[in-house]
């Protein structure tokens, strides 16, 4: 993957791609993505909580997440099924894209006007209503980030993306407790489904990515027809759907491993391990604070506020330095800084409640986990091909976060039989694979991979 920029740019140039279109696009519709989660996460939980829910019920809901672990199950659909007049107004991607926020803030709207306490059902299957279009959304602006810009920019876009999204976090989350505080639970989620008219603007001003290079994964395609259909005695319709289905689920996968060759194992590998250590580390991170001897308030002023700023931060030094100096130096070096501030936490265990020391190891994490995060996006983006871009994306994220998840759910275990310091020293080493596969990794060249230049950018780049 030494993938450095066919033209060395200086930091100057480096740092004009904010202030590219599409990177301001992805500000708002990252904004527009991050805006439902919590309102089916923990925003939600509040207001069952209010409304005299049980907790079982309420435990129950946290199902409705998983919506967003299996959305590549339908990603081939996004992919290649054409929506009737949508699709030809406004394109593949901005059709699926205005469908979704559409059905986000319907949700949103149907939600507000149901009484939890008195029709639990409905209400449950309004909350299952918006993850699925939200989730569905996120397809769709992957796809849409992925295609808009050249490989080397997709460490901004993501860093802007991320901006967006962690902006709305903290209006779903504390502006929408502070609405209903004020007023109602109804008018929250009001405001919310009003809000999804950012993404809306945002999604009929952009222009569509160009698609010409789906037509060179045809001959893929054929032979994969061939194969599989070959001996299939079946009438023309149902060759015909099958067809369908080949090119937009088999194929993805097939172009992936065709271009990669066993080396796509080691790539696939690399990404279930990169965020391991940070996943099992944010598990216990809370509860750590707390029986560390902080306060609520000192852990919402450091952690989460400050905290916030200091992620964004990250994020733009990542897709800085990837537009700078490309994928791997960065990719490495997000790899080697969440698993060594790891260590941080560790000796803040041993130091015991010092706010200035909780500053200082909430800086460090926070900064080496929004630059990871901005170089990781930017290499899951490098790795799709521009006709399979929502299919192969989606699986790339799903892999990114399972693994992490179920090791994490051992950190208690840890935690109860070791101590916390030892558990910090645990998760660090957990990230020495990632470091070890992103340092392999880098050493190879990247496949080539087909890409149209974005609209307005082919002189640019010739």
């Amino acid at each position: 993957m030494t993938d450095a920029p066919a033209r060395q740019r200086n930091w100057r140039e480096a740092a004009a791609v904010y202030l590219r279109p599409q990177a301001i696009a992805l500000l708002f519709l990252g904004f527009s993505a991050g805006l439902p989660f919590l309102l089916v996460f923990s925003t939600l939980s509040a207001w069952l909580t209010d409304a005299g829910v049980s907790r079982s019920a309420i435990g129950f809901f946290s199902w409705v997440g998983i919506t967003y672990s299996v959305k590549v199950f339908w990603a081939p659909v996004v992919d290649r099924l054409p929506l009737p007049l949508l699709t030809r107004l406004l394109g593949k991607r901005r059709s699926w894209m205005l469908l979704a926020q559409a059905g986000i803030a319907c949700g949103l709207l149907v939600m507000a006007r149901l009484d939890p306490a008195g029709a639990l059902q409905w209400f449950a299957l309004a909350a299952v209503a918006v993850a699925f279009c939200s989730a569905t959304q996120d397809i769709a602006i992957d796809a849409y980030r992925i295609e808009c810009a050249e490989q080397e920019a997709q460490g901004a876009l993501s860093a802007t993306y991320i901006f967006g999204y962690r902006l709305a976090l903290l209006v779903a989350g504390a502006g929408a407790l502070f609405i209903a505080d004020l007023w109602s639970w109804e008018a929250a989620y009001l405001a919310m489904a009003a809000l999804m008219g950012v993404g809306v603007l945002t999604t009929l001003a952009v222009r569509e990515p160009d698609h010409e290079a789906e037509g060179a994964t045809r001959p893929l395609e054929e032979r994969v027809e061939r194969f599989l259909l070959r001996n299939a005695h079946l009438p023309a319709w149902q060759k015909r759907a099958g067809a369908w289905l080949i090119d937009a689920v088999i194929c993805p996968f097939v172009d992936f491993f065709q271009r990669n060759g066993w080396f796509a194992l080691w790539v696939l590998l690399l990404i279930g391990c990169y965020r391991i250590s940070d996943i099992t580390m944010g598990v216990m991170a809370n509860p750590f604070y707390l029986d560390l001897g902080f306060s609520k308030s000192e852990i919402a002023g450091v952690s989460k506020v400050f905290g916030f700023f200091l992620s964004i931060a990250g994020s733009f030094v990542g897709g800085l330095l990837v537009m700078r100096y490309g994928l791997a130096g960065p990719l490495l070096l997000g790899a080697v800084l969440v698993a060594g501030t790891n260590l941080l936490f560790a000796l803040l265990a041993q130091v015991g409640p010092d706010l200035r020391m909780l500053a200082v190891v909430i800086s460090a994490d926070n900064l080496s986990g929004g630059l990871a995060n901005a170089a990781f996006i930017a290499y899951l983006s490098s790795l799709t091909h521009r006709a399979y871009t929502a299919t192969q994306y989606a699986l790339f994220s799903s892999i990114m976060t399972l693994p992490g998840k179920f090791v994490g759910g051992y950190s208690g275990v840890v935690v109860d039989a070791a101590g916390y310091a030892p558990f910090f020293i645990y998760a660090a080493l957990l990230g020495i694979p990632a470091i070890l596969l992103a340092y392999y990794v880098a050493r190879r060249p990247a496949p080539a991979v087909e890409r149209v230049p974005p609209a307005g950018q082919g002189a640019e780049r010739k």
